[in-house]
């Protein structure tokens, strides 16, 4: 990064810290305005393209869905692999869940969040970007798919003013729900009575200023998609374990207080603490689920690496738990 690269990311962090720092109060104020904000920018955005594009934009959209594309699989294996891609994606930023669902007056509120936050949010979205790409392709003769790089070749100062707050806006709203606050919280509770949330905020802060630096370098080298699928890959035999461990294994069933407990012949202590079965169940997986990703024999199914993780994840659990019946719980939540 050059030197205004590195004083636009030192703002960004330090505004992130110094919002994080002020409270949750802020923070849901921030995000309130920040969403609807993005939304609007994109739709302006779209009315201003579709009115310089003309006929043109409807046309280009005809090409785009025509069934013409690189993957070896043809338009529908293409299409189920940036499904597979999008749920490793949204299943990482789940584990991040108990973080806000905590937040919620009542169990409606939490329904209603995710119904408008997911599905209908992301088709909207989708339907924004698709309309916005379409209508670059008429205008610079290629697709853009970078909202910068729309920005630069528009030139026009007042659109990169704005282009620029909307940025800054959901780079901070989204890096402080999936990424920083979950973090904070993560190391405050590996010592509770030392780190506060705070104090974790503070600690994530430092390490992530300096990975943060490095990171557009090595995502250029893996590119986003591979970064995504990995990252679903390592992730998806955690899911597919605790869902068969919570569903099948323990049957819905939970001893809360043993959850917190870590004496020698609890419900959870396993061996010395760690449940070993589980943990081979996960290796395995993610040997596998990675090596799907990476491997070029494999090429055609990294798409679905996380679907494949969580359930050899599932499957291995269930198989290895079941040589021995689990301690069942005894207080049903």
């Amino acid at each position: 990064m050059n030197a205004v690269d590195w004083v636009s990311y030192a703002i960004v962090c330090v505004f992130q810290l110094g919002l994080f720092l002020r409270g949750f109060d802020w923070i849901t104020n921030f995000l309130n305005w920040a969403g609807p904000l993005v939304y609007l920018v994109m739709i302006a955005l779209l009315g201003v393209i579709w009115y310089k594009a003309g006929g043109g934009l409807v046309a280009e959209l005809g090409n785009i869905f025509d069934g013409r594309g690189e993957h070896p699989g043809g338009p529908v294996a293409a299409f189920a692999a940036v499904v597979g891609t999008m749920v490793a994606y949204f299943a990482a930023v789940v584990i991040n869940y108990g973080d806000f669902s905590r937040f919620v007056k009542s169990e409606s509120h939490m329904k209603w969040g995710n119904f408008l936050g997911l599905p209908v949010s992301l088709a909207f979205f989708s339907f924004l970007a698709l309309f916005i790409t379409a209508g670059t392709a008429v205008l610079f003769g290629e697709i853009v798919t970078n909202p910068a790089e729309m920005a630069a070749k528009v030139d026009n100062l007042a659109l990169t003013i704005i282009a620029a707050l909307t940025f800054f806006a959901a780079t901070v709203g989204i890096n402080l729900v999936a990424n920083f606050i979950p973090a904070a919280f993560g190391l405050a509770n590996l010592a509770p009575a030392k780190i506060s949330a705070r104090t974790g905020g503070i600690i994530t802060a430092v390490i992530s200023f300096f990975i943060g630096g490095l990171w557009v370098a090595l995502i250029s080298h893996i590119g986003i998609a591979g970064f995504v699928d990995t990252l679903g890959a390592v992730l998806a035999p955690l899911y597919g374990i605790v869902v068969a461990d919570y569903y099948l294994v323990r049957k819905q069933k939970l001893n809360v207080q043993d959850l917190f407990s870590a004496e020698p012949g609890s419900t959870y202590y396993f061996d010395k603490g760690w449940n070993k079965r589980a943990l081979f169940a996960f290796s395995v997986a993610s040997l596998f689920s990675v090596a799907s990703v990476w491997t070029p024999a494999l090429a055609a199914w990294a798409g679905f690496s996380w679907m494949f993780g969580a359930l050899l994840g599932a499957v291995l659990h269930l198989a290895l738990m079941s040589r021995k019946a689990p301690v069942m719980a005894v207080q049903p939540v």
